[in-house]
């Protein structure tokens, strides 16, 4: 039996039978021997050895395991599919590959994205470049008439900022399309995920209640002046909309994944840390490991239903030579500030009867905390506003204390607005920060109506989070914001969106150095996995995920933006598994 890297606990060597079983026996994946092992030997070499290669002639850029910069011009990787050496004295007979003096970095990891909602995009209308209501209006017209065998007309990314309306849409808004929909129920996601838009049908279908109905607790219904719905549920109400909307099948989820992890290659990720799964969801990863169609490796959050199902059952460190882990459960503690969930200590500033949804109370975080620590998890918590980060510290010192040696790094999905006094607690709590740096070019100005200038101090604060030596794992959470891990480096370093706005960025003083956000995308983002012993550094021993890039994020050319950084090729575990230009 061997640790996950630095992890006490013992891994669970899982059945899948055992665990998958109550989704059905279709569902019910099984590797060739009957069993997934928990954990991999370090030692052991890939299971299809690839080529020796020496990646010549390029500039290289790695983190070292203790932060610092390592340069290199060659890298030689061996027949496990793991790095062998940088600048080797001897290649050994490995087939030398010119990389022509491109840009050869480690494989990025998203350490907070959604890969079943970015690969249901081709399945639904894209309104986020809508900047209208008659542009979004257009825009699903136009879907719903290519696609009549549809019963749903679902969607996503509209932004009430963004149309200009200073107030929520309405099912009112939608029916001068009524008739496009040729009577068919539709649910929009706004681009936080935190709200949805019913049309007409969709309330029909769903039997919503009228006046007199109280908000589900967490949740909140947009009503008129009589208390009748007007289309928007926000956080914990979305589901009187969704319980009737038809769930998606195994080959559905299926064609998702391989969508997803086909763009995030090209992207330049070769690891995503998946932010919220579900069984059917797990089952489908385990699929496509036995079938071979996985590529991309996961780091799975289980969400709390999947917990609550296969409890310790489903923990595992590293299935398939570490395409997949699953040892984080993850909890929803507020919502988010676009639709007015955020969790505030204090009222809106542009809604001041409000201070936000918390979506569990202190007791019932804690226990659920504990309840995953117990049973050998890392936590990961969605905390967006001041009180649900207060919240959750508060219950991290209680359970914490009861497991002084776990070796868990347990963790705050966002981070986003933080009191003041809560930083050093959160560094005193050994707590890693994932955050994304989209967010803050993307929310500025809402932001800034939502909290004003004084709460702006912990917003967004990847520079307060970093100085105080708190480890920074960077993500996007995509499709909420771009994929591209070079969009986020650039609003990482520059705090401006692609049109360099605003001058000079917003709250410079929060910048990263590129060199910090390479190590946040690559060795921090495996460290917040448990993976940097294997992943997250071009290290001799550690597997050879590579990408070559056109352009040096590191050391930009007088012109370059860093958000127009292009892939050329993605490895993973010393195989090229995709070529987007020429070296």
């Amino acid at each position: 039996m061997c640790l996950d890297h630095d992890q006490p606990v013992p891994p669970t060597t899982v059945s899948r039978r055992r665990m998958l079983g109550v989704i059905g026996a279709a569902a019910t994946i099984t590797a060739a021997n009957g069993l997934i092992t928990a954990c991999s030997d370090p030692s052991r070499p890939h299971p299809d050895p690839v080529e020796p290669v020496l990646l010549d002639d390029v500039r290289g850029y790695t983190c070292t395991s203790n932060g610092a910069l390592r340069e290199f011009g060659s890298l030689l990787i061996g027949a496990d599919g793991r790095v062998a050496a940088l600048d080797p004295a001897s290649t050994g007979g490995a087939r030398r590959i010119d990389g022509r003096g491109r840009v050869a970095l480690p494989g990025m990891h998203d350490a907070h994205g959604h890969i079943w909602s970015l690969g249901a995009l081709a399945t639904q209308v894209d309104l986020s470049g809508a900047t209208s209501l008659p542009a979004a209006l257009a825009a699903i017209t136009v879907w719903a008439r290519a696609h009549p065998e549809m019963p749903w007309i679902l969607g996503w990314g509209w932004d009430q900022e963004a149309w200009g309306m200073g107030r929520m849409p309405t099912a009112a808004d939608l029916a001068p399309i009524d008739a496009a929909l040729d009577g068919r129920p539709m649910w929009l996601k706004r681009r936080d995920n935190h709200a949805g838009l019913a049309n007409r049908a969709a309330l029909l279908a769903a039997g919503v209640p009228g006046p007199g109905h109280t908000d589900p607790p967490g949740g909140h219904i947009e009503r008129d002046t009589d208390g009748r719905p007007t289309g928007v549920f926000v956080d914990t109400a979305k589901a009187l909309i969704e319980q009737v909307i038809p769930a998606a099948t195994q080959n559905e989820y299926a064609h998702r994944l391989q969508a997803a992890q086909q763009m995030l290659h090209q992207a330049g990720l070769t690891s995503v840390s998946e932010a919220s799964t579900n069984p059917e969801q797990l089952a489908t990863l385990y699929d496509a490991i036995n079938r071979g169609r996985l590529t991309l490796r996961h780091n799975v959050f289980l969400n709390w239903d999947a917990f609550n199902r296969y409890g310790a059952q489903a923990r595992t460190d590293s299935v398939a030579n570490d395409l997949m882990r699953v040892r984080t459960v993850k909890l929803i503690l507020d919502g988010a500030l676009g639709s007015y969930g955020a969790a505030l200590l204090d009222p809106y500033s542009d809604q001041p009867a409000t201070t936000g949804l918390l979506q569990l109370s202190q007791d019932e975080l804690t226990s659920r905390i504990r309840r995953i620590v117990t049973a050998g998890y890392q936590v990961a918590v969605h905390a967006i506003g001041d009180h649900a980060n207060r919240l959750l510290l508060n219950a991290f010192e209680q359970v914490l204390g009861s497991f002084p040696r776990s070796g868990l790094r347990h963790r705050v999905e966002h981070a986003q607005v933080v009191a003041l006094p809560d930083f050093p607690r959160i560094r005193r709590l050994g707590l890693i920060a994932s955050m994304q740096p989209s967010h803050a070019v993307d929310d500025r100005l809402m932001a800034e109506k939502r909290i004003g200038e004084p709460r702006l101090a912990g917003a967004y604060a990847w520079r307060r989070i970093l100085d105080q030596g708190t480890i920074l794992a960077a993500g996007s959470d995509f499709p909420v914001a771009s994929y591209r891990p070079f969009d986020g480096w650039h609003a990482a370093v520059t705090r401006t969106d692609r049109d360099g706005q605003p001058l000079g960025g917003w709250h410079r003083e929060q910048a990263m150095t590129p060199v910090e956000a390479l190590r946040a995308y690559t060795l921090d983002a495996a460290r917040a996995a448990h993976q940097q012993r294997s992943l997250g550094t071009l290290e001799a021993g550690k597997f050879a995920d590579v990408i070559l890039t056109d352009q040096d994020p590191i050391r930009l050319g007088a012109g370059q933006q860093l958000w127009r950084t292009s892939v050329l090729q993605t490895w993973i575990a010393g195989r090229r598994i995709g070529e987007y230009g020429q070296l």
